[in-house]
């Protein structure tokens, strides 16, 4: 899902200035604020295509790893990896976001997937996406939520590289050979090397270019524009391409609704108990509310579509309704997060504003 822009003036190339400069710039800011409402009309949208012409609907999957290669090479072009020392300036929020993403969270995943079907295609979609901490749009709903956007902005690339090492593990210890006997091993390697290696060398080309060339920070700028469009695109095709097999297998899908809405429920408890163990300020307390809260969906739906037929179907179906129920609660914490469950200090307040 697509970063937005924003908040750090000193940071252009990566598309990230609100209210300044061009007209471009500002559409560019405004199209990254009302994303969600964009990808709830593309949503609509998709599933009346594929409910009304289901046959014509699934000739879109052959479009799918195209668009997925786009859309993640500009969510990787906007991630500072360049910059990943300062990650590493503020430990006590590195050190909160990994044992919140890593620790915390996989346990209350292992409780709550308890109470799901023993179907494995089920239980392999929820813990692909549950498992996976986000890396793009969340930077979007934290600045939205009144939290440290910064922090989470320079924590992407530790916490892309961590969920890729840890997400084979992961699954091994929550589903045992089950997970290996699901997975066929040479579709997964293509799509993990054609839809993220490929895309993320790209992108490291780029910025490392555009650090060097007069036009480079203009062309990386430009990149940031296409997040927002290609989610909207990847989104309209898988939902109306699967929409029929959602619809069909809706007895299992409901199950994992629940499940989704408790864990963007408890999350934030949880990753308020850890800020105040790790004594955040309020704005890190909300960024990593936000990150703790805030999945990484199509980043594996790669991983879904590389599984062999049906269950490609299912699980890309159980990691696409996240999504849904996510946007939804996203809309809830901008307002909850820095209204109720973290509210704002002086001490943050005269942060922001140095």
């Amino acid at each position: 899902m697509s970063y937005m822009g924003g908040m750090l003036g000193e940071d252009r190339k990566y598309g990230f200035v609100l209210g300044r400069g061009s007209a471009r710039v500002i559409s560019r800011e405004q199209l990254e604020k009302n994303q969600v409402w964009l990808y709830a009309f593309v949503l609509i949208i998709a599933a009346g295509t594929g409910l009304l012409w289901p046959e014509s609907s699934k000739s879109l999957d052959s479009m799918i790893s195209f668009i997925l290669a786009i859309l993640m090479y500009g969510m990787f072009a906007q991630i500072p990896f360049f910059r990943l020392k300062e990650a590493l300036t503020n430990r006590k929020f590195t050190y909160a976001l990994l044992v919140t993403n890593y620790i915390a969270v996989p346990i209350l995943v292992w409780g709550l997937t308890r109470f799901l079907p023993t179907d494995p295609a089920i239980l392999l979609g929820v813990l692909l996406v549950l498992l996976t901490p986000c890396i793009d749009y969340v930077i979007v709903f934290t600045h939205l939520g009144r939290g440290n956007e910064k922090l989470v902005l320079v924590s992407t690339p530790i916490l892309f590289v961590t969920q890729m090492l840890l997400l084979p593990i992961y699954l091994w210890l929550f589903m045992g050979t089950t997970s290996a006997e699901i997975v066929s091993v040479g579709p997964f390697l293509e799509a993990f090397l054609g839809l993220i290696v490929v895309p993320l060398v790209l992108a490291l080309l780029t910025q490392w270019w555009s650090r060097r060339q007069p036009n480079g920070e203009r062309f990386l700028d430009a990149t940031a524009w296409l997040p927002v469009p290609f989610m909207a695109l990847t989104l309209f095709i898988v939902v109306a391409s699967q929409i029929a097999k959602l619809y069909t297998s809706f007895h299992f899908i409901s199950q994992v609704i629940p499940v989704y809405v408790a864990y963007m429920a408890i999350t934030p408890i949880i990753a308020r108990i850890v800020s105040r163990i790790f004594r955040l300020d309020t704005g890190a307390g909300r960024a990593l509310i936000f990150s703790a809260g805030t999945r990484n969906s199509l980043v594996v739906l790669p991983f879904a579509l590389a599984l062999p037929e049906p269950l490609n179907g299912v699980v890309s179906a159980v990691i696409v309704t996240q999504t849904i129920v996510e946007l939804i609660g996203e809309l809830l914490y901008i307002r909850l997060v820095p209204n109720l469950l973290l509210r704002e200090t002086n001490g943050y307040a005269e942060n922001k504003n140095k």
